[in-house]
């Protein structure tokens, strides 16, 4: 990586010290422990970001998508975190002390029990720490309790530390999309990545998306730099080392932080290469390595699923799917049990159908038209406002994924996108079935998996420029007809205004109009090529 010059440090250390001296204003304790604390990890996060950029050769419009990628949720993180106690629900245990997710608050809460204990920080694997399900970010965030924070709790270190992780990850997969399909699509996905706001919500929260969503890039980037997957890959002698590290780096980091996405990620990256391979082979050490890490993410994965002793079986597939079975059971009880309007849909439909409805209500949430008229806080609206809307914007574009995969010219290219596309939308429906209907969680689920959504995002947005193909606008057409009728049966219930439809009418008239969107798109489309 590219190292400082002067010009850097002219303005990395006033930001530093000054930026150090406003947050330790902000929390209690010893304001010079603090303005050292918040000086230090500020130090590390800008000197990175800066190493990290540069290396990327990305220029100023990478540049600009860190500074705005870091702001967006640092700054997001300290507003909410100022604001939620005062304009927030008081009465609430999480937001009645700046925390928007319950995770984050107990994760943070035991973080500094652990920090300010006597007890050795890898106590944080064991079984008395049940709110961080794997350890490893309970750990690290007791870790810095512990030498940065000794005197008093600092929740804002935890954010900065959140931020800055998130946007580390830009300029490995700025780096790794130019090197694999070119700058427009590094530049679409990169904006993509730096605003979509679910996004900066998280990645200003201390939680665990910002890291997985760093080490995924670090995997990404070790597994492209390697070369493996190119049919003649250049250099590729000189390349291994340094693409072995961050590979590790990545995969070693969500062991910790999150097995299960280890594990989906190895998944990626092996159909990766085996949709895409030619004449290149692997080493057998590598396989091997790769087997290994897989059996032991499953038996890690499995060991921190039945922390609780729920489970008697000892294997850890048996684990994982009466895990998953149980969760599924209990979201769609909690979805019925929460929700009179859904309650009386499940005593109205076979008991056959309860699961894709579900699942299809998971998927459209959080509800655009809900955020508008759901009666709430002014802050949790435009909270709300922004990541529905970000999620109506990304949902066309994942559907569209499909058709701009399919389009490439490059046999190559076509397999992978469409790889990456059947692994996004499997992981979108299996966190709609394991999230239900729950806004907060299902949407936290899915974007665990940005990184790759990114990538997709930004293939979209390039073949849709190039090609000017109109299904786009048909996608969207057909999500427009979702969001009016929605909205109607929104406003209705809250505000009283216009007819009230009933759901099943309501998701009849829904299909029909998508069926004749559907079917005038494929009527044009077979006219103009007679």
């Amino acid at each position: 990586m590219k190292n400082f010059n002067q010009r850097d440090f002219l303005w990395i250390l006033p930001l530093v010290f000054g930026l150090g001296a406003v947050l330790s204003f902000l929390q209690s304790g010893n304001w010079l422990i603090g303005w050292l604390g918040f000086s230090f990890l500020s130090l590390l996060s800008f000197s990175f970001l800066t190493l990290s950029t540069k290396w990327a050769d990305g220029g100023k419009t990478l540049a600009w998508m860190v500074i705005l990628a870091f702001t967006l949720r640092f700054v997001g993180g300290v507003v909410t975190y100022l604001a939620l106690p005062v304009y927030g629900y008081v009465d609430d245990e999480d937001q009645s002390v700046g925390f928007t997710y319950t995770d984050a608050h107990r994760r943070d809460a035991q973080a500094w029990d652990l920090a300010s204990s006597e007890l050795p920080v890898y106590d944080a694997f064991n079984k008395t720490y049940a709110y961080d399900q794997y350890g490893g970010l309970l750990a690290f965030s007791a870790l810095i309790y512990r030498y940065l924070s000794p005197d008093t709790h600092r929740p804002l270190l935890l954010v900065l530390m959140s931020a800055f992780m998130s946007a580390l990850a830009l300029p490995f997969l700025w780096k790794a999309a130019v090197r694999e399909w070119g700058v427009k699509v590094a530049v679409a996905a990169g904006w993509v990545y730096a605003l979509y706001p679910e996004s900066v919500l998280l990645g200003g929260s201390a939680m665990r998306e910002p890291y997985l969503w760093a080490f995924s890039a670090f995997a990404l980037w070790g597994f492209v730099s390697s070369g493996v997957q190119e049919l003649a890959p250049a250099d590729h002698d000189n390349k291994w080392p340094a693409a072995r590290l961050w590979l590790a780096l990545g995969i070693g980091g969500m062991l910790l932080v999150s097995p299960v996405v280890a594990l989906t990620t190895m998944i990626i990256l092996a159909g990766w290469y085996y949709f895409t391979k030619g004449n290149v082979r692997i080493p057998w050490l590598l396989v091997a390595a790769a087997a290994v890490i897989f059996v032991a993410g499953l038996f890690l994965l499995s060991s921190a699923l039945n922390r609780s002793g729920e489970f008697n079986s000892s294997s850890p597939l048996y684990v994982l799917s009466d895990w998953l079975k149980l969760a599924v059971q209990w979201d769609v009880y909690q979805l019925e049990r929460g929700s009179g309007w859904v309650q009386k849909l499940f005593d109205e439909m076979p008991e056959w159908m309860r699961l894709p409805f579900v699942t299809a209500y998971g998927i459209f949430q959080p509800v655009l038209p809900a955020a508008f008229v759901e009666p709430t806080k002014l802050i949790w609206r435009i909270i709300s406002i922004l990541r529905a809307a970000g999620w109506y914007s990304m949902l066309p574009v994942l559907i569209l994924s499909i058709g701009a995969a399919a389009g490439q010219r490059v046999e190559m290219k076509r397999r992978l996108f469409l790889w990456l596309s059947f692994i996004v939308w499997m992981w979108v429906i299996l966190t709609a079935l394991r999230g239900g209907g729950d806004s907060w969680d299902n949407p936290r689920y899915r974007a665990i998996l940005f990184v790759w959504q990114a990538i997709l995002a930004g293939n979209v947005w390039v073949w849709w420029k190039e090609s000017r193909n109109a299904w786009v606008a048909r996608v969207f057409a057909m999500e427009l007809v979702f969001l009016v009728f929605f909205g109607q049966w929104y406003a209705n219930r809250y505000l009283h205004l216009g007819p009230q439809l009933s759901f099943p009418l309501m998701v009849v008239l829904i299909i029909g109009f998508w069926a004749l969107i559907l079917f005038w798109g494929l009527w044009l489309d077979r006219k103009r090529s007679v």
